[in-house]
This record gives structure tokens, sequence and C-alpha cells, in this order.
């Protein structure tokens, strides 16, 4: 009987959440054969087998948080053994308190906690629990005599104490996936990037009544990218070099019930409008199928955040490093101006630029405004 561990996805992602299992206890499974769906910090991911057999084992359930390193299947390549139960004698000869943790991998010191002993230890010492799980219910304020274990022999685990955590206060979750992306992705930019948001309007007087409005925001930024490249860079502090790019991979700003992805639309400056909306089409769907590929969300050289499209005027968007720049489109306003000596209303658009001052100056950042502006009040070619 051979064990499968969750392998390295690449990108040196430590951590991966459990979307969905495509097998059960008993099936037969082929070689490269989808076992389950994964979801990283980068990606959605289908994970297939290493080997052919049966299963014996599955560890972990949808919505748990697993390491690299984590058991995930027991597989026997000798079906002749399930039928004859010495697969199930195996693994009772081969049981261990930390081989046979299933929903996170932990390094566990047996010290750590009582099993029993000639000690006589306290109650709270009595209850199995790891380490890890301890600590977190020190943390969330949670009893471990409260908890009911599903490990091994009944113990405790992080999930245990999360899934209590809940039921003592209504709404408490581990942040997973996407949502626990988006945590590291501003916490860094807070710390390491010197943010400045410049705000602008542009007057959509010229503008049709069908304008596709994603699609006209496309366009202004790879045209205010031509002519103005220097925000469309990556930037590197360590090294302290800039790279100027000369295509434009535009990242787009999706919201979702699984939190924030950023798609790449990649050389838009090759996309022509019909093919934009079939992209943003297909990307979102596929978002909400949470079927997006880790290449979909790499490379982007700027990006853009439409928030206005449900809410807000103005924003300080956040930069994501390595990238120097985001644009933040808000909400469309009137405002009443003054044309040939009348007020007359006409639609506008507000615009919040964000960039990194540390490798761009405030009149790239102006000059880029200005350009996006200018495209955005043209009439449609």
């Amino acid at each position: 009987m051979k064990t499968f561990l969750l392998p390295d996805l690449g990108e040196g992602l430590a951590e991966s959440e459990i979307v969905e299992w495509h097998i059960n206890v008993g099936d037969s499974v082929e070689l490269d054969q989808v076992v389950l769906t994964v979801e990283t910090a980068k990606a959605v991911v289908e994970v297939p087998a290493p080997y052919s057999g049966v299963v014996v084992s599955r560890h972990g359930e949808a919505g748990d948080v697993i390491n690299i390193g984590a058991l995930l299947l027991e597989i026997e390549e000798q079906p002749e053994l399930v039928a004859t139960g010495a697969v199930k004698a195996k693994q009772q000869d081969a049981a261990t308190v930390v081989g046979n943790v299933s929903q996170t991998t932990h390094q566990v010191d047996v010290d750590d906690f009582w099993i029993g002993s000639t000690h006589n230890p306290s109650a709270d010492e009595l209850i199995t629990a790891l380490p890890s799980a301890r600590l977190l219910a020190k943390k969330l304020g949670v009893e471990l005599k409260t908890v009911s274990g599903t490990g091994p022999n009944g113990m405790i685990t992080d999930n245990d104490i999360y899934a209590e955590a809940r039921k003592q206060s209504p709404g408490t979750e581990v942040l997973k996936g996407a949502r626990r992306t988006m945590v590291s992705t501003m916490s860094e930019s807070h710390h390491n990037v010197a943010a400045v948001t410049i705000t602008e309007e542009a007057s959509l007087a010229n503008w049709q009544a069908n304008e596709d409005i994603s699609g006209r925001l496309i366009r202004a930024v790879v045209y205010a990218c031509q002519e103005e490249p220097a925000l469309n860079a990556w930037f590197d502090a360590e090294t302290m070099t800039r790279c100027v790019h000369s295509r434009v991979n535009i990242g787009i700003a999706v919201d979702s019930s699984h939190g924030l992805y950023v798609p790449v639309l990649k050389h838009a400056e090759t996309f022509e409008d019909s093919d934009i909306r079939n992209w943003l089409n297909e990307t979102v769907q596929g978002i909400r199928q949470r079927k997006i590929g880790r290449d979909s969300l790499q490379n982007a050289t700027i990006t853009l955040s439409n928030f206005g499209a449900i809410a807000g005027i103005f924003a300080t968007p956040v930069v994501s490093p390595p990238q120097v720049a985001i644009v933040g489109a808000g909400r469309i306003i009137e405002r009443v101006v003054m044309k040939d000596g009348n007020p007359v209303s006409v639609k506008v658009m507000p615009l919040s630029i964000t960039f990194d001052h540390r490798a761009c100056t405030g009149g790239e950042a102006a000059r880029f405004t200005k350009k996006l502006v200018e495209h955005l009040q043209k009439a449609k070619s």
C-alpha cells in the first residue's frame, strides 16, 4: 500500500485549500486520474493520482487548509488485498498518533500533551490535542474541554477549534483561498510600497448609449501605458531595478463570493473590442466555477479595478508588487458644467490612480492620468 502526500504545486506555496474530492474510499483509480481539486494562493489546481489502485483511505474534507506533505490518500496497488481485509490489518499495525492526522500537517512532539501515564495529569492534560490546536484555542478563547476531536483517537485538530469558535461566535471563519491571498498581498503592499494616489475625472459626453465600460477602460489603460510607459512596469527594491514593459498585461480585479481574483489579460494591446468582451465573460465564468488556472493570474504589468460598478466615487486602490500602478474607476456620476455660457449636465467617470512613488515620478503619473482621460473622452472610433 502506498501513501500519497500533497505535492509542491509550484510557486513556493506552502498550503492549499481542498475544493472538491473526485473519488471516494473504495474507488479504483488510474495513474494520472484527477482525484481532487485544490486552491492555492495562485490558482485552482487539479491534482492527479501518482499511481493506480484502490483508495483505502482519504484524508481531509472540502474546505480544509492543508500543507505540502499532508497525507491525502492511501492507495493499495493490489486490489485483492482490499477484498481479503489484509489492508485494514496493515493500517492498524502501522497506525501512529502523528501519521494519521488528516486535516493538516504538523510537527508533533508527544511530550507536549498527555496520552496517559503514571503522572496522574489534570483533566486539561488528559485532553489529546495538537500543540498548534492548544495555542489556537487560547487565541480564540475556546475551552478545550468543550471540543470533540475528529483526529485519531479523538485528537483535537486546528479545524476542530475553528468549528467550535464558529459555534461560540457565529460568523467566525478561517480565511482560505483568494481571501487568504488577499491578506498577504495587501500586507506586503502596505509595508513595502510608497503609495500615492492621484484623482481625475473623465467626461463621457462623447460616449454612445451602449458603450462597454470595461472595454473602454481597458483600451484607455493600454493607450496610457503606450504614451507613458513608466507606470506599466515592475520594481524590485532589493536589486534597485525597474523593468518597463513594452507589452501591456492588465490585471482585472474581479469580486466574487470566494474573494478577490485578478486574472490577467495578456498582450491587451492586441485585442479587438469583441475579443476583450469575450475574454471578460469567459474569465468571470471560470472564477465563479473556481476553474481558473494559475497562468491566468500571473505576470500582470498594471491592474485595473472598476469598483464603481458596485459603488464608490474615488478610492485609494492598492498596488500589488512588483507592479507600480493600479487604475481605479469609480461610479459614473453627473456634473453640471458650463458650455457656451450655459449650464449643462454631463456624465463623468471618476478615476483614482495609485502609483509607487519609489519607481514613478509625480510627473509620470500625471502624464499617464492625462492620457487615460484623453482616451476615455474620445468618441468611439
